[in-house]
């Protein structure tokens, strides 16, 4: 019955993780919800406020395989919410005694937000492990191909020598600044939600922040100053970080892609027996990894702004843009988990090809080094003119299919100055490396 392809038994292999649909899932939520109402039970029977056995039948009751979705549905329908059901089958399964005390001073948002924290805490468990991951596999392949000579393009066109090892390296270090972007948001997005019916904790007296205190630490969860009913800063925050990690995926994905043209053909995906093939064309191996990390990519890229839209919420209780964030949190981390796990694959399992990088060095005959040959000449004749010269050169060796030091060559102005073995030094990218390797020494000392 499912309308979204990432949730679908078919094309859900496409899309996503299992691993995250578990924690992300409905059923995930209903089991965190239950969770927070069972810490709230215990967190008020150690302040004395409920009784130290209904916590604990609380507690036992509170399993999610006891529910009766069907009837939770119709509730939820009814209501609007699935937390007044939730608390009517919690309460019975309790018994009445114990069952008198569930949900004791607490309100539907606080359970519905508090029971999203605890899924997105756990989902961002997975999307930093996964990330660990794809960091190291990167970090290894950069340093294997630290001084890979290859093609540097800009505007899709042979710009300077570069070597693999330093694409690999531009690749990486966002990724460790997203590293460091997931340590930093966890604090500010971890945090219990709690304020009772306006956020004031109003029905619990005094004990209201003593009650707040005791289930933060029964959940393991920050105390937030003051309660984030419509203060949606934390989850859309969390959302955006996706988002940039996920930009950060394209740009590896679309790499990858550019570089696995046949008439380029530098890098390949992992071969696997059938994958990437054609129905009709056998010979073809196409970038099925790349393809689906730039597609959920811009799955999660859409979902941002609904996000930061939600944001906008109305006084002291949201009415619409707190009921959109459900759209938005869970399939953000779906799809964000996929395109890290698809970019695992390009990580750990990516085929290099260095001959054919150096041969599509050599296939412009020296001319990529343009710019070093006129920084070599600049001080012997001048820059204007050493300009000029290679300017010229580049011509001749575009229209007769020469090297560009045969060329070089040819001209008196050269020939005088400096002798074939420093034009062919002058020529060889090799030699016109600058700091590339030093940076990916740099991105690696980060890792």
């Amino acid at each position: 019955m499912s309308v979204n392809p990432a949730d679908s038994p078919v094309l859900g292999a496409l899309y996503g993780t299992d691993a995250m649909r578990a924690v992300m899932g409905e059923r995930a939520f209903l089991a965190r919800m239950l969770e927070v109402e069972a810490a709230l039970a215990r967190a008020q029977a150690r302040l004395g406020i409920v009784p130290e056995a209904a916590a604990q039948t609380i507690t036992a009751a509170a399993d999610v395989d006891r529910l009766d979705l069907k009837a939770l549905a119709a509730a939820t329908r009814n209501t609007g919410y699935p937390v007044v059901g939730l608390v009517k089958q919690l309460s019975a399964l309790a018994g009445a005694e114990a069952g008198r005390w569930t949900h004791w001073g607490a309100t539907t948002q606080d359970i519905m937000d508090t029971g999203v924290v605890l899924q997105v805490r756990e989902a961002l468990g997975l999307i930093g492990a996964e990330l660990e991951a794809v960091i190291a596999g990167f970090a290894r392949m950069a340093r294997a191909h630290r001084g890979t000579v290859m093609a540097g393009r800009t505007h899709l066109q042979h710009a300077l020598p570069v070597t693999f090892g330093y694409k690999v390296a531009v690749w990486l270090s966002p990724l460790v600044t997203m590293r460091e972007r997931l340590a930093q948001l966890r604090p500010r997005v971890e945090k219990l939600e709690f304020g009772g019916a306006a956020g004031t904790l109003a029905s619990l007296g005094g004990q209201g922040l003593a009650v707040q205190a005791e289930l933060a630490k029964e959940l393991g969860l920050a105390q937030p100053d003051i309660p984030w009913h419509v203060a949606r800063d934390g989850l859309a925050e969390a959302v955006s970080f996706l988002g940039l990690a996920c930009g950060a995926l394209s740009k590896i994905a679309t790499d990858v892609i550019l570089l696995m043209q046949t008439e380029v053909a530098e890098v390949a995906e992992p071969h696997q027996e059938g994958r990437g093939g054609s129905s009709t064309m056998p010979q073809k191996r196409n970038p099925i990894s790349c393809e689906y990390i730039i597609a959920q990519s811009r799955g999660v890229h859409a979902l941002v702004p609904q996000m930061l839209a939600a944001m906008a919420q109305d006084q002291e209780r949201g009415t619409g843009p707190w009921q959109a964030e459900p759209l938005a949190i869970g399939q953000a981390f779906l799809l964000a988990h996929g395109a890290l796990a698809c970019t695992r694959v390009l990580a750990e399992g990516l085929t290099v090809d260095p001959a054919r990088m150096q041969r599509n060095l050599d296939s412009t005959g020296g001319l990529i080094v343009a710019e070093a040959v006129m920084m070599g000449l600049a001080p012997v004749m001048g820059r204007g003119e050493a300009h000029h010269v290679v300017h010229h050169a580049c011509d001749v060796a575009l229209s007769e299919s020469v090297p560009l030091a045969e060329a070089l060559l040819r001209d008196p102005k050269v020939a005088e100055k400096l002798d074939r073995a420093q034009v062919e030094r002058l020529t060889d990218p090799r030699g016109y490396l600058g700091a590339a390797e030093a940076f990916v020494d740099r991105v690696l000392a980060r890792v």
